[in-house]
């Protein structure tokens, strides 16, 4: 006992004399509350009940979309990836856990030795054949006097809960993705509609080209440009189609299955009824909603317990030992109480001289820190702009899709004219021609912005964390 009380005050007194060389992290953690963004988020209602729902894309009211977020998150090998990383994330917890627990470990030898006849053991040991039986069991305990181990493990669980955390981001980066592919295959078929319509009425023009022709009011030049334009609107429809497949064949990779799978995704019938708003009390409470933000913060708290576990190393580290078995030179008087062996005593690690080991170990645990905090400081800047770009995209949307509607009526009066003039003989094919460009050109770009529109909205519900909160 008095042996023991020795080693633990000598490692006492080498603790209060540890030199870390005035290492410490740099960074600091940031405020949400502290980054201005009432301006660019004002004019945009808000309401405390804002948050995206966990199921947020149900809101587009498409059954088929629904099924198909809902078969990504329960098949997906992304989010399997995701899980497994999380049971590798807690396992590896679990070894650095073992660290601070009583360790026994058994063993067994039989060993045939000839001991030599001018060694240290004379005849009748000396020149003969002798079997060695041991059986014994170690015991090992780390005291863990300044919590190295026990900072190890808790760095490790902050670890497991970030890894934990960035599975959620998976789920909402697989539902965003999916949604958005839907969308984009809303866009080709409203633009397939567009290339079909035109198609017929390309058709129908040629063979008014034609009749005018046969009246002699057209010549072969005008008929030839009519029907050029057939093949274009046919191209179209092709490249449109092609994009629909294109799209198809993503959505059933999403969802982990084979291109056949995409061949069952008819016509998607997304619609965007509500406008934006936004949560009250943003900057503060998106730190708590966003899985990139939340997933930051673990490992801000993981990088500050290795700091400590890295202090722990300056500091002499004690550890119980034991041996307890049995051995003999006859293998019949092994369990003879004769055979005991014996050992117990504390063993004590005391760093001395490492050449700067430590220090430099230390050193890069604080950047390790630093580099956390920074990121977590980034993420909130990011998360930030984030909102309010999607915000101003929509307002802008908006008032292009008004514009837009207005272009449509307008291009389409001046197209129904241009051809009636042309039927009766009042105008010609370049006019028709010109008006029919204008047409297309301004259906197109609605059915652009329609799909904006919704891409934008899956944009902001991601923005403000696809309806993950924090436990």
């Amino acid at each position: 006992m008095r042996t023991w009380l020795a080693i633990a005050l000598a490692a006492a007194l080498a603790a209060g004399c540890a030199d870390m060389g005035g290492e410490h992290p740099q960074a600091s953690r940031g405020d949400a509350n502290r980054l201005a963004a009432s301006r660019s988020l004002e004019g945009t209602p808000v309401s405390a009940a804002a948050w995206p729902a966990g199921d947020w894309w149900k809101r587009f009211g498409d059954p088929q979309l629904d099924a198909l977020v809902d078969e990504a998150l329960a098949g997906s090998p992304t989010l399997r990836v995701a899980d497994a990383r999380v049971r590798k994330a807690i396992a590896a917890a679990g070894v650095t856990d073992a660290d601070r627990k009583l360790h026994v470990d058994g063993g067994a030898s039989v060993m045939r030795q000839r001991y030599s006849d001018n060694g240290i053991f004379p005849p009748p040991i000396g020149g003969s054949w002798v079997t060695e039986t041991a059986l014994n069991a170690s015991f090992g305990l780390d005291l863990d006097l300044w919590g190295r181990t026990r900072s190890a493990y808790e760095g490790a669980l902050d670890e497991a809960h970030a890894t934990e955390v960035d599975r959620e981001g998976a789920r909402l980066l697989l539902s965003t993705s999916v949604v958005r592919a839907y969308i984009r295959l809303q866009q080709a078929y409203d633009e397939l509609d567009v290339a079909k319509t035109m198609l017929a009425e390309r058709e129908a023009l040629v063979a008014l080209v034609d009749q005018r022709k046969a009246a002699g009011l057209d010549s072969l030049v005008e008929l030839r440009q009519a029907q050029a334009a057939v093949p274009e609107a046919e191209e179209r429809i092709q490249q449109l189609e092609e994009t629909a497949a294109l799209t198809r064949d993503q959505i059933a990779a999403l969802l982990g299955e084979g291109p056949d799978r995409g061949l069952a995704v008819a016509r998607p019938a997304m619609k965007l009824e509500s406008s934006p708003m936004l949560p009250t009390r943003l900057p503060a409470d998106l730190i708590g909603r966003r899985p990139d933000i939340v997933a930051q913060r673990w490992r801000i708290e993981s990088a500050a317990r290795d700091i400590d576990s890295a202090k722990a190393g300056f500091y002499p580290d004690v550890n119980l030992v034991a041996l307890v078995g049995l051995d003999t030179l006859d293998a019949a008087k092994l369990l003879q109480a004769k055979s005991l062996q014996l050992s117990a005593g504390p063993a004590l690690r005391l760093p001395i001289f490492d050449g700067g080991r430590l220090r430099a170990n230390l050193a890069g645990r604080d950047a390790d820190y630093d580099i956390a905090v920074e990121g977590y400081n980034q993420a909130l800047a990011d998360a930030l702009r984030d909102v309010a770009d999607q915000l101003a995209s929509m307002r802008s949307i908006d008032r292009q899709r008004a514009q837009a509607d207005s272009g449509v009526k307008l291009a389409q009066d001046a197209y129904d004219l241009a051809m009636l003039r042309y039927r009766d003989g009042l105008g010609n094919y370049l006019q028709v021609l010109t008006a029919e460009f204008q047409v297309l050109g301004q259906k197109n770009l609605r059915a652009t912005l329609a799909a904006r529109e919704l891409d934008a909205s899956v944009s902001l519900t991601r923005a403000l964390g696809g309806g993950y909160e924090a436990n």
